[in-house]
This record gives structure tokens, sequence and C-alpha cells, in this order.
């Protein structure tokens, strides 16, 4: 059976952390404990990506997680428009490997805006012997 759940953080650093948070009590709730980890990073990245690049400080950001038979849906709503472009990160960088983990680490990703404004950045997640997303 389908189930949707959401929450609505404050553009400060420490909703990274309330949103890893979030996400593991959901799918401890769920029973989906197998991507969990891959999950909790990969909300950690988009989360951090919407924190430094698609927020203003008067404005947060929405997290909402999906699942529809084997499959979690990770969305990250924030307020601009300008998609994030995953990038080679230089050996001496100390940022820039969030959407390669994300990349890496979920079943496929991508971004849709969202109207009146801003983008949603989105990542799938197959349960162990789960369909394709």
């Amino acid at each position: 059976m389908p189930q949707t759940t959401q929450r609505f953080f404050e553009a400060r650093p420490e909703s990274v952390g309330q949103a890893r948070s979030f996400a593991s009590e959901t799918l401890t709730d769920w029973g989906l404990l197998d991507r969990a980890e891959d999950i909790r990073l990969c909300i950690s990245e988009l989360v951090t990506n919407a924190l430094v690049h698609g927020t203003t400080s008067d404005r947060g950001f929405l997290v909402k997680l999906d699942v529809d038979e084997d499959v979690v849906r990770l969305e990250v709503h924030d307020s601009r428009r300008q998609d994030p472009q995953a990038r080679q990160a230089a050996a001496t960088d100390t940022s820039g490997r969030g959407l390669v983990l994300v990349n890496a680490l979920a079943d496929g990703w991508g971004v849709q805006d969202r109207n009146p404004i801003g983008k949603i950045v989105w990542s799938c997640f197959k349960a162990a012997g789960g369909t394709t997303p």
C-alpha cells in the first residue's frame, strides 16, 4: 500500500541532521531498513544542496518520502529554479561530491520544476528484490 510523509525544514544547518532523523524514523515505521543508510546519505546530500544552493535564508525546504510497492522515492523541494549539476571534484576540494554520491547510491534521480517557484530534486531506491522504479 502506498504511503507518503513530508516535513518542512527551516534553512538552517541543523536541518540536515533533522532531515536524516526524519528519514530514519519514517523508514523504521515503514519497516524499510535494507536501504536506510543509502537513503540517509542521499538525504544529507540533497538537503545540504537545498540549504546551500536552493533556498534563501527566509525560505526553507520540504522533504517528502513515498513508498509504493518496493520503491522509496525521496524528494527535496526548494525555492530556486537553478538545476544542480553533478561534477567531478578535485582531490583537494572539500565539497562538490554530493550528486556523484547520489548517482552512485540511488537507483535513479532527477530534477523537475515546481510551480510557482523552485524545483524538486528526487531520488528512488529499490528495496531488496524490488522492481525497477
